[in-house]
C-alpha cells in the first residue's frame, strides 16, 4: 500500500523553509503531493503556473526518495486530501503563532475527516524566521534574498520585482 502525504501551501515563492520541510516529508511517505493553493485573495506575486513550474524544478532532485507530484487545488484542503487519497497532511511549524493557527485547522479537519492525520514538522532553526511574505518584501525593497531561497527562485523573484 502506498502512503500518500499532502504538503499544501501557496508557495509564493517557495523558500528554504519549504524545501527543508519537503525534504523531510519525503522520508515519511511513498508519495508526496505538493498542493499549490489557488488563492487569489492573497494576491500572489507569481502566477499559479509559475509557482507550479518552480516547485517542480525545486523538488525534482528529491524524486529518488518518494514520488513527488505538484498539483494545484482550490477549495477545502480536506476535500483535496480525500481526492488524492492522502493519509497524512504535512505542516511546518515555525513559531507559537503557527501552532495556534495549525491547532485550530487540525481540529476542524478532524471534525470533517477523522481518517486523515496531520503531521507537524518543526522548522529547522535556520529557517524559523522565513516566510514567503517577508521574502517578497525584502526583494521588493531591494534587499538580498540569497540566504532564503535557491538561486533559481531568487532570479525569478528579482525578475518579477523588476518587472513591477
Amino acid at each position: 500500500m502506498t502512503r500518500v502525504g499532502l504538503y499544501p501551501g501557496t508557495f509564493d515563492p517557495i523558500h528554504n523553509g519549504h524545501t527543508d520541510i519537503i525534504g523531510r516529508a519525503v522520508k515519511l511517505v511513498d508519495k508526496l503531493v505538493i498542493g499549490v493553493a489557488i488563492n487569489a485573495g492573497k494576491g500572489p506575486l507569481f502566477t499559479l503556473e509559475e509557482r507550479v513550474a518552480i516547485l517542480r524544478s525545486e523538488t525534482e532532485h528529491l524524486g529518488d526518495r518518494a514520488e513527488i507530484i505538484v498539483q494545484p487545488f482550490e477549495g477545502l484542503l480536506i476535500h483535496f486530501a480525500r481526492e488524492i487519497g492522502a493519509a497524512v497532511i504535512v505542516r511546518g511549524l515555525r513559531a507559537v503563532a503557527d501552532f495556534e493557527y495549525e491547532f485550530q485547522m487540525t481540529a476542524m479537519n478532524q471534525q470533517l475527516e477523522r481518517e486523515i492525520e496531520t503531521v507537524f514538522l518543526m522548522a529547522d532553526p535556520r529557517h524559523q524566521a522565513i516566510s514567503s511574505k517577508l521574502v517578497k518584501e525584502i526583494a521588493q525593497l531591494g534587499g538580498d534574498v540569497t540566504r532564503f531561497t535557491s538561486p533559481r527562485v531568487k532570479d525569478a523573484l528579482m525578475a518579477k520585482v523588476a518587472a513591477g
